[in-house]
């Protein structure tokens, strides 16, 4: 052998990994994103998700993969999505509302599961208490399901003069009825009565619309649910062509053309969701990691809306909001 081949021998054995070195390269972890609804609705939400992983050193596409199932509010495909998830093994689940982490719950009992849901996961028993969650399951609870008396406040405010505002519930959604029982009793203080429109479909909104004109209720509230979310644009025309104020519980409704919004800072809430399933993936137990509650609520007027309908948004509650949309 040449001197120049050995020498080039002795440093190709010197810089080669060892056999079997790609197998033993730590792989990046998966991640599966579970929600009701659609993508079209969920970019600033999955931008903030995103956020919280990469705050813990998790980037998508770099050293975290993340598996995105949509079911396009068929909420009976949400177990066997689940369950697809559950296959490919992935390290953690993210459930973007109270129905996706109970399918979650419903397909595996060990992957940890991380929700954002709209009411009590105590309640829905998806944790044990709100300190100590026990189990594979944590997350984050936005409160939308409890708010019901400030948004019901803001929307007399804006109206001082009516007596009876309507609601948007899909039954089948597990907060429907909790929701309707605290619209109730937030009514009852107010001295208002309180319309629940039942709606599971995109026919079903014309045909609460026309239910809210003929009961003559002077203002409506949409109950948290992935629905409204995917027939937004139906909403806002509806709210438009029919006069009908609406109170929306995210700003991303406000923002798209909706009159008023209050509800939590749902940007944050998913970023901590991010965080979350970030340090789950450093090794931290769900069991041990307390559910968290928004510490930052949004109230948002879109006053170009206002103008559409012929609504003069009263001085006073200008001042409250936290933004206003000219």
């Amino acid at each position: 052998m040449r001197r120049r081949d050995f020498m080039m021998l002795i440093l190709g054995q010197a810089i080669a990994p060892p056999l079997g070195a790609h197998a033993q390269q730590p792989t990046s972890p998966v991640v599966g994103f579970l929600y009701p609804g659609s993508p079209e609705t969920m970019s600033a939400r999955v931008a903030a998700f995103r956020q919280g992983l990469s705050e813990m050193g998790f980037l998508e596409g770099r050293n975290v993969t993340i598996e995105y199932r949509w079911a396009y509010n068929e909420l009976d495909r949400l177990l066997d999505l689940a369950s697809d998830l559950v296959r490919l093994r992935v390290a953690a689940i993210a459930a973007g509302t109270t129905v996706a982490a109970r399918a979650a719950k419903a397909a595996t009992s060990s992957i940890p599961i991380i929700f954002s849901v709209a009411g009590d996961p105590v309640t829905f028993g998806l944790v044990a208490s709100l300190g100590r969650p026990g189990g594979n399951l944590t997350g984050t609870s936005n409160m939308s399901a409890e708010l019901g008396l400030k948004r019901l406040g803001l929307l007399h405010e804006l109206l001082p003069g009516a007596t009876r505002f309507g609601v948007l519930v899909d039954p089948q959604a597990p907060t429907a009825q909790s929701i309707i029982t605290d619209l109730r009793t937030a009514g009852s203080t107010l001295g208002l009565e309180i319309e629940v429109l039942h709606t599971s479909t995109s026919d079903e909104l014309d045909v609460a619309f026309a239910r809210a004109v003929q009961r003559r209720c002077a203002a409506l509230l949409v109950s948290p649910n992935p629905l409204f979310r995917i027939h937004q644009a139906q909403l806002l025309s509806l709210e438009v062509r029919h006069s009908i104020p609406i109170m929306y519980y995210v700003r991303e409704d406000t923002e798209a053309g909706g009159l008023l919004s209050y509800g939590a800072a749902m940007t944050d809430q998913f970023q901590q969701v991010g965080l979350y399933t970030g340090r789950i993936l450093r090794g931290e137990k769900a069991a041990d990691l307390p559910v968290l509650q928004p510490t930052k609520f949004e109230f948002v007027i879109n006053l170009k809306t206002a103008r559409a309908m012929g609504l003069s948004i009263p001085p006073t509650l200008r001042a409250l909001a936290d933004e206003v949309i000219e």
